[in-house]
């Protein structure tokens, strides 16, 4: 019954609403369609990215002093085919900032925490693709410092995005 009485208060005002005057064309079919496209359009421009709120991370940590680790770094100008492994090769050593943060009580940690758990929500850790014979495990890579990581980390996402 809640549920009705719901739907019933708010019908109400938003019959109100699109009877006003202001909101007269959208009384007719073509009206609609023009106000839905333009509230969907700036939707879709804005989160084009779906690495976003990890870049935003990203530029949260870059500038990190506590954060003194050494990562496997992956090549941001590997093959197209390996693009999947390099990415998980990334969000798995995202996972060593994490332990190298709970150990230290970095300032940063929730961050970090983050774009691993956003990386997650995408399935990174559960790709399926197969490592072909060119692309290398993580730990092929260099090791490099944190700041080197984050630099390659952001530069690789940004080109992922365009």
């Amino acid at each position: 019954q809640k549920t009705h009485l719901k739907s019933v208060c708010l019908q109400y005002p938003l019959y109100q609403l699109l009877n006003s005057h202001c909101f007269c064309p959208l009384k007719n079919g073509m009206g609609l369609i023009i106000f839905f496209l333009c509230a969907y359009v700036p939707k879709t421009e804005a989160g084009h990215c779906k690495w976003a709120e990890v870049l935003k991370d990203l530029e949260r940590i870059k500038t990190s002093k506590d954060i003194d680790v050494s990562l496997y770094t992956a090549n941001t100008d590997e093959d197209v085919k390996c693009q999947e492994l390099v990415m998980r090769c990334f969000f798995l050593e995202t996972e060593v900032i994490i332990q190298e943060c709970r150990i230290k009580n970095c300032s940063k940690t929730q961050d970090v925490w983050n774009i691993w758990k956003n990386g997650n929500s995408l399935k990174i850790n559960k790709l399926t693709s197969t490592k072909l014979e060119k692309c290398k495990e993580c730990e092929e890579y260099e090791e490099k410092n944190f700041t080197e990581f984050v630099q390659n980390f952001d530069k690789f996402i940004q080109r992922d995005c365009k």
